[in-house]
This record gives structure tokens, C-alpha cells and sequence, in this order.
């Protein structure tokens, strides 16, 4: 999750009392009985539910907004310096670090520790902790709380970056505002305890007010000036401003536009979809119709594609040294007869199978997936054992 740089509060609306009035007024008087004061118990649920919506007023974090909007000055400047006097060499290691603190995040915080679609050793674990810490968007103990909890209630007010209360709030604007109740509420309820077992994430957690700045701004900055003959200047505001603002537009691109345009060859039942875009921008983060339907594929994709899904080529390269392993991926059969049953007709293989194809790969269907049962990834207590068993493992060693 991009970082909340500050730190929702549920403001009660007052209640009304006028049906227990009137009754008590009922009680005294003559035994007449009003129409008028007469509510059917639909109703008085259909009223409170009213009541309850409008209770929640949207609160902004005013402390956060002047942050975004100094990043985002500071980010243009950065531009402005780029074009006129700063050296070329200074945008392409800001796009260095840009690319090793996505990987923090994809790899990372997102594949590895929210999903569990796949398990590093502690080197690599180590690595991706401080890749994690230098995008700065929040330690990954709450990163990976908000994003199970994302998945769990996907578009409900208990989702973090609801998409359905609009682009700029699922893109940034939750950031800027206190959370909903829910989301608090909920994400009590997340199972957290495999990252509390975890020594990195915990490490991290506990000296993350030391970590972050060292490593996502004061080490940036410094890497132009002392080993490149850069300006502090053009280092501050290029490889530190720029890169950190462009790398959290890549993230909030995947909780707005992944939610709101592109395909759904898997599930057009619910709003995230594959978009090729947001795939390029978030290093293999834009296939979300695919993701959302089999969070604990290590891929987040069907394909294999490195152009579209870096993070899958820097996975695959870390298990090819050993460091990663359990890489766990959906089975061909398993995708196909899910593109068939709530696909939205976008997939090639849908296009092209006949209707009896179709009606016979029906009938064989093992009912893999139930599409209320929403997990956050690998290990979720709600997860089918169907799916673990259909599941294909690579590099598996315990």
C-alpha cells in the first residue's frame, strides 16, 4: 500500500427516537391507534441503514494532502532540472532504484508476503525487505494487512481504496482521508501471525522510523552526488522527488485504473480487470482480473510473459539460484474451465471452443471455485483444498 504519511474515525449520527415517543405517548393517552406513527420493522431497518450511511462523513488528513502536494511540486521540479541542467545519468539511476524499490513491492510485500505464492530464504528475504523500504509505502507488516484485507472485501467499505467510491479516492484520494470503520474492523479479523513469525518483517517493523528515510530518500540523493559529481540539488529532487512519486503512481494505478478499465476474461462478475497499461507501469501488477481470481499464483498472470511481468523474470532468476522456491501457479484445466463458467467472452480460448466443447468441459467441472469464496492468497483459513490440490508447484522444497 502507498504510505499513509501521517496517520477513520466513525462520527455518530444522532438517533432518533421519535417511534419510541410516540409510543410512550400511546401508553398515556387513548388506546387510538395512529396510522401515522405506524412503522413496519423493513422499514425501521431500511431507516437505520440510512442512518447509518450518512454517519460516515468523510474526514481529510490535511497533514498528508500538503505532503502529496510538496512530493508532487517537488517531482516536477525534478522534471524541470531533468530537461534543462542535470545529467542523464542521474534519471537513469533514479529509474534503478524506481525499479528495485517495485520490486520491493511486487515481489515483496504484494507476491511474497501478502499472497505466500512463493517462499524466499533469508537472503533474499532481506533484500526485498530493504527494496521494500527504499519505495516507502508503509512497513510491510501493514502493507500486507490492507492488501488481505483488500482482497477479502473488495470493494466493500471495509477495502481500503474502495474503487467503487471513485478513481481519484481508490487511486490516492484514501490516503488523504481517514480510513472507513470497517476497515479497521476487518482487518482485525486478517490472520497475521505467519509475518509476526517472520524475523525481517518484524526487524523492519520495529526500526522502520529509522529505515525509511535512510533508505528511500537520504541514500538516493547521495549516490549522484558523491559518485557521479551531481549537484545535492538535482540529486534531491530527481533520484530521490521524481522516482519516489512516480513509483507510488505505479502501485495506486493498480488499485484505480486495474479496477476500473480493461478486460475480465475470468470473472466479469467483479471490478478488477486486466489491463496491459498498469501490466508495464506496475512491472506485471495489471493482469487484476486474473489475479483477483487466483491470488496465490506467484505470476499474477496467466502468461508468461517477461515484457509485461518483470516481477515474474525476477522471480524466476532468484529460484534459479535457489533463494526462491515453492513457486505455485494455476494449472491449465483449472483456468480454462474458470474462463468458461464467469469469463467475460475476452479470452481467446473462449472464442474459439464450440458449444459442445463447452457444454461437455461444463459437466466435468469439479466446481473448483465458488465465486463468494474470496481468499487473500496461499494459506487463507477460507481457502478450498480443491485448489491446493489442482495447484502446480515449482521449484518445491518442503
Amino acid at each position: 500500500m502507498p504510505p499513509n504519511l501521517f496517520g477513520n474515525t466513525l462520527l455518530l449520527a444522532e438517533g432518533t427516537l421519535e417511534t419510541e415517543k410516540s409510543a410512550s405517548r400511546q401508553d398515556t393517552d387513548e388506546p387510538q391507534i395512529k396510522p401515522q406513527t405506524i412503522q413496519t420493522i423493513d422499514e425501521r431497518r431500511t431507516s437505520t441503514r440510512v442512518v447509518e450511511k450518512e454517519s460516515y462523513k468523510t474526514r481529510y488528513v490535511w497533514k498528508n494532502i500538503i505532503v502529496f502536494l510538496y512530493l508532487h511540486l517537488a517531482a516536477l521540479y525534478g522534471i524541470y532540472l531533468q530537461l534543462t541542467v542535470a545529467r542523464y545519468i542521474t534519471f537513469g539511476v533514479a529509474l534503478m532504484l524506481g525499479f528495485c524499490g517495485g520490486m520491493g513491492i511486487t515481489a515483496g510485500a504484494h507476491r511474497l508476503w501478502s499472497h505466500k505464492s512463493y517462499k524466499a530464504k533469508l537472503p533474499l528475504r532481506a533484500l526485498l525487505m530493504i527494496f521494500q523500504t527504499l519505495a516507502f509505502q508503509n512497513h510491510i507488516f501493514e502493507w500486507v494487512r490492507d492488501h488481505r484485507v483488500h482482497h477479502k472485501f473488495t470493494d466493500t467499505n471495509a477495502d481500503p481504496h474502495n474503487s467503487r467510491r471513485g478513481f481519484f479516492f481508490s487511486h490516492m484520494g484514501w490516503l488523504m482521508t481517514k480510513k472507513h470503520p470497517d476497515v479497521k474492523e476487518k482487518g482485525a479479523s486478517v490472520d497475521m501471525s505467519d509475518l509476526e513469525a517472520d524475523p525481517v518483517v518484524m526487524f523492519q517493523k520495529k526500526y522502520y522510523g529509522i529505515l525509511m528515510p535512510v533508505f528511500c530518500f537520504i541514500i538516493p540523493a547521495l549516490i549522484p552526488y558523491f559518485f557521479l559529481g551531481e549537484t545535492f540539488s538535482n540529486s534531491w529532487y530527481i533520484t530521490s522527488m521524481l522516482r519516489y512519486v512516480l513509483s507510488l503512481h505505479g502501485t495506486w494505478l493498480v488499485n484505480s485504473a486495474a479496477h476500473l478499465w480493461g478486460m475480465k476474461p475470468y470473472d466479469k462478475n467483479i471490478s478488477p480487470a486486466n489491463n496491459i497499461f498498469v501490466a508495464i507501469y506496475a512491472y506485471g501488477e495489471g493482469w487484476h482480473n486474473y489475479h483477483h481470481v487466483f491470488p496465490w499464483d506467484y505470476k499474477t498472470s496467466e502468461f508468461g510473459t517477461y515484457t509485461t511481468n518483470v516481477t515474474t523474470a525476477f522471480i524466476d532468476f532468484f529460484s534459479k539460484l535457489g533463494l526462491a522456491y515453492d513457486l505455485k501457479t494455476v494449472s491449465e484445466d483449472m483456468i480454462r474451465k474458470r474462463i468458461l463458467r464467469t469469463g467475460d467472452g475476452s479470452h481467446e480460448y473462449s472464442r474459439n471452443k464450440r458449444e459442445e466443447e463447452l457444454r461437455q468441459m461444463l459437466m466435468s467441472d469439479h466446481d473448483h471455485y465458488h465465486d463468494q469464496n474470496m481468499v487473500w492468497g496461499w494459506d487463507d483459513n477460507d481457502m478450498d483444498e480443491e485448489d491446493k490440490k489442482f495447484a502446480k508447484i515449482y521449484n518445491k522444497e518442503d
